[in-house]
């Protein structure tokens, strides 16, 4: 179990500022929760106010604060690691702060407005002293703008202090509010409260408290009559938005997104951060087993890492690359992109808007343009649909198991197939049409997305686009069937990612027709708004929303193939893997080596489409629906596709 300590400092006398009323008791309130429910080490708790008992040691810590008490308290108690990774160590503070000379201070009883930088404590400071303690989840909760002077831009809020997590009760312009029917300041009311939260509505995780506070904040503030005050979060680096705060209270839904970023740590190798990520899976969830094996697989890997050695091999010339001397990959590294994601009710009402992030790296295909391809976490889910939705090919239900993956942000556009099909040096087996798309001469065609391509066209594109990025390891081909629904579904159950039907604000399809829909199947997907039927592609990104694992159009706009040949149920399947569904090939032959292109683009067997498409009706781009097509067929100008890759073999 991890360890959990507290500094709670709450400041009301200033010898040369104005008194504040409810400082102290704030202070008083965070230890008393820290040691009654909150699970923190008996002997982790420190508080400091004006008449806090001393610190048990020899001599005994006082705690009636001066600036270089602070300071020394800090320097002494972390001088050397007390703390290891996996701990929590917060530090709380309720009273004046000021911003001087683009740095954020904490004013302690005997500092001097006049002075700033000599009589007051920087959060720098404490968060580099902080740091030092061993843990790597620090939390600052800064509850220091309430002065009124801090309406004038005095107010701490605007640095970003690396490696911790900061909760500022209010942005840097505004006051942090006191609330004399309560006796207490609204933001660490509303900090107790959501600290208390049990079950479903919790606020164990980093992401959940911030939510929590800037929405009760502001309500708290309205209901006693006190002007706007909006708290918000800083957390660097990003991944730490889904740590875990709370273990006792964390269901396995909170565990869920830290498990994302587990996996995308060791994704791209950085062991050491992927290993603390499990760790906390582990302490939270109490024995997850996906933890488990990945705690162990790290282990084997880093193993086998410090047996290589460390003298990179020569790099070969690959066929078709045009420069004598092959250029460094600027693409190996993983950037973090923002998007985002929104959920309707059964009538298409927005009910939820949330931001989120998630990582991606960037194809390079020549001419400036480049192919996004964003991280999907491993897990398991449910794919097909449940009774009472969708057709007997949906059936049955059955878990499946996937490893991580790349996928494309959008399905690939008009101007990415351009710069692939006009590589004819990177031709492996046919000839690709360089304009295939009906709706080509679009003044916005480059960022539409290619259709009219067969199934045969995409095996090729991607074996070419293969073959381009052989320096990188990456192998390129179509998701099968279920990758497809897992990266579509992105943890949701519904029958759409945004809920339980969809509008066309959210999505490209055939959005006058609903009349149908509820003639044919009466109570499913036709209780959404009559929208817009477009008749033609948009391009793709164009609906500013995307799934919880940051892709975009993922229903409607055009159908995508996958690799699978078409079965008419799930019945017989016996796989629980993410491979493609073959009874007559392996997952082997799959791979887009030049033997293996040719056999596929001989098999004459119907493929798979997901997704739906502009011209679809709502019910034919749910996430389980599915539907066929001869691989030879170019002839419909709503079939594209996307592309997947994994990480390349060591």
């Amino acid at each position: 179990m991890a360890k959990n300590w507290v500094i709670a400092i709450g400041i009301n006398e200033y010898d040369n500022l104005k008194p504040l009323k409810y400082a102290k008791k704030d202070a008083e309130a965070i230890k008393a929760w820290c040691e009654r429910e909150g699970g923190f080490d008996r002997g982790g708790i420190f508080l400091f106010t004006e008449d806090s008992p001393p610190i048990p040691a020899s001599p005994p810590i006082p705690t009636q604060l001066t600036h270089g008490r602070l300071k020394r308290f800090l320097q002494r108690q972390f001088q050397t690691p007390l703390l290891k990774p996996g701990d929590n160590l917060w530090f709380f503070f309720a009273g004046h702060g000021r911003r001087d000379q683009d740095k954020d201070y904490l004013m302690l009883p005997d500092s001097d407005p006049g002075n700033v930088r000599e009589t007051a404590v920087s959060v720098d400071y404490v968060t580099e002293r902080l740091r030092r303690s061993g843990a790597d989840n620090v939390v600052l909760l800064l509850d220091a703008c309430r002065d009124e002077d801090s309406r004038g831009g005095l107010g701490i809020g605007e640095e970003e202090y690396q490696g911790v997590i900061t909760f500022y009760s209010c942005t840097a312009n505004q006051q942090s509010w006191e609330i004399d029917e309560l006796q207490q300041g609204s933001f660490t009311h509303t900090l107790l409260e959501g600290l208390r939260r049990q079950g479903e509505g919790n606020c164990a995780t980093v992401e959940r408290l911030d939510e929590y506070l800037r929405r009760q904040v502001e309500k708290i503030n309205a209901r006693y009559g006190k002007p706007r005050q909006n708290p918000y979060l800083k957390a660097e680096p990003p991944h730490k938005l889904y740590f875990i705060l709370l273990e006792q209270v964390a269901t396995l839904r909170d565990v869920q997104p830290l498990k994302y970023q587990a996996s995308l740590a060791e994704n791209r190798s950085d062991f050491d951060l992927a290993e603390q990520l499990w760790i906390r899976v582990l302490g939270a969830s109490r024995g997850d087993l996906d933890a488990i094996e990945a705690i162990k697989r790290i282990a084997r890997r880093q193993s086998q890492s410090s047996s290589i050695p460390t003298t990179p091999e020569p790099v070969r010339q690959s066929e078709g690359n045009r420069s004598s001397t092959p250029k460094p990959s600027q693409e190996n590294g993983l950037k973090v992109f923002n998007f985002e994601i929104v959920e309707v009710n059964a009538k298409g009402e927005q009910i939820k808007k949330e931001s989120k992030q998630s990582q991606y790296f960037s194809q390079d295909l020549g001419k400036d343009i480049t192919l996004e391809m964003v991280a999907i976490p491993g897990g398991t889910f449910t794919m097909g649909s449940p009774a009472g939705e969708g057709d007997n090919d949906e059936k049955p239900q059955h878990q499946v198991t996937v490893p991580p993956f790349f996928m494309g942000k959008y399905p690939i556009t008009q101007a990415q197939w351009q710069a692939i099909a006009s590589r004819a040096d990177l031709k492996v087996k046919q000839d690709l049409n360089l304009k295939p798309a009906y709706f080509k001469d679009r003044p916005d065609s480059d960022r539409r997305p290619v259709e009219q391509v067969s199934w045969y066209d995409a095996i090729e594109f991607c074996a070419r686009l293969s073959k381009l990025s052989k320096l990188s390891g990456r192998e390129y081909r179509l998701p099968s069937e279920a990758e497809w629904e897992y990266a579509c579904r992105a943890g949701t159950t519904t029958a759409f990612h945004f809920g339980e039907t969809i509008t066309t604000d959210l999505a490209n399809y055939r959005g006058t027709d609903w009349e149908i829909e509820n003639k044919v199947y009466p109570g499913n997907y036709g209780r959404g708004p009559k929208g817009t039927y477009r008749e033609e592609t948009t391009p793709v990104g164009h609906f500013k929303v995307a799934n919880d694992f940051g892709l975009y159009d993922m229903h409607g706009n055009v159908w995508e193939w996958c690799l699978d040949p078409w079965h008419d149920s799930y019945e017989g399947k016996t796989q629980t893997d993410s491979e493609v569904w073959d009874e007559e090939q392996s997952a082997e032959q799959y791979l887009l080596n030049e033997n293996n292109v040719i056999q596929l683009l001989s098999d004459k067997r119907t493929r798979v489409l997901r997704g739906g498409s502009w011209n679809s009706l709502p019910r034919y781009c749910r996430s389980a629906v599915r539907d066929r097509d001869n691989p030879g067929n170019r002839n419909n100008y709503y079939d594209g596709f996307r592309v997947v890759c994994r990480f390349p073999r060591t």
